[in-house]
């Protein structure tokens, strides 16, 4: 079972990573593909969080569960922008 302090604080690591990529991401759009090796790198750590959210989510009570799930869509939703983005 996961416990409540480790949810936190693996939310507050997945706030940390959407940030930077979020920054990446703006990047990216200015300098187009000037920024290959960073972006890329940024591209990684989400498909990581996404996957240590996964098998995070296994050990969580259903509202820890929940929280994860909309955290996901958040990651998702980010990791589909970044794909898209036609340098």
């Amino acid at each position: 079972m996961a416990t409540r302090q480790s949810v936190d604080e693996f939310l507050q690591r997945c706030e940390d990573v959407i940030r930077y990529v979020k920054d990446q991401y703006t990047e990216a759009k200015k300098q187009e593909h000037y920024n290959d090796t960073e972006y890329t790198k940024a591209q990684q750590m989400l498909e990581d969080t996404v996957n240590d959210l996964a098998h995070l989510a296994l050990s969580c009570n259903a509202q820890q569960r929940e929280q994860l799930h909309r955290m996901r869509l958040q990651l998702e939703q980010l990791q589909n922008e970044m794909i898209l983005l036609d340098n």
